[in-house]
């Protein structure tokens, strides 16, 4: 089986300290590593909106190096510090972007996240057009 990195603009740098792929192409799925609303600048924002919105424009932009959006996404795990605290503007936010038919979604609560400040890590498997590999 074959598969392909999806590494959208910006995302080089991480690729290469952290040895991952943004995303992955195989078997007509794409594989989205979790993500954190972290700028771009490295910081991560006080605000939780803007950490979440930011986390899911990551999320966006490697499905769109597959030439997906978010309707491909048929499963989403998120992890969050805080989440009865945060779940409704989560998924407010998370409203935003999804569409029916909407992806399987767990939400878990977790002790920590590898980035300090991170409120929210978001990872979700997409399926491209009747299962093949969508463009590149």
């Amino acid at each position: 089986m074959t598969h392909q990195s999806l590494i959208p603009e910006g995302a080089e740098g991480a690729v290469a300290a952290l040895k991952l792929s943004p995303g992955v192409l195989s078997a007509g799925h794409v594989f989205v590593t979790g993500m954190t609303g972290s700028s771009p600048d490295g910081t991560m924002p006080d605000a939780p909106e803007q950490q979440f919105r930011q986390a899911f424009d990551k999320v966006a932009a490697v499905l769109g190096e597959a030439g997906l959006d978010f309707g491909a996404v048929v499963e989403m795990t998120s992890y969050h510090l805080g989440l009865r605290e945060h779940f409704d503007l989560f998924n407010e936010v998370r409203s935003d972007y999804v569409r029916a038919p909407y992806p399987a979604w767990t939400a878990v609560e977790v002790a920590g996240l590898r980035r300090e400040g991170a409120l929210v890590e978001i990872r979700v498997i997409a399926a491209t057009p009747a299962g093949g590999d969508a463009p590149a």
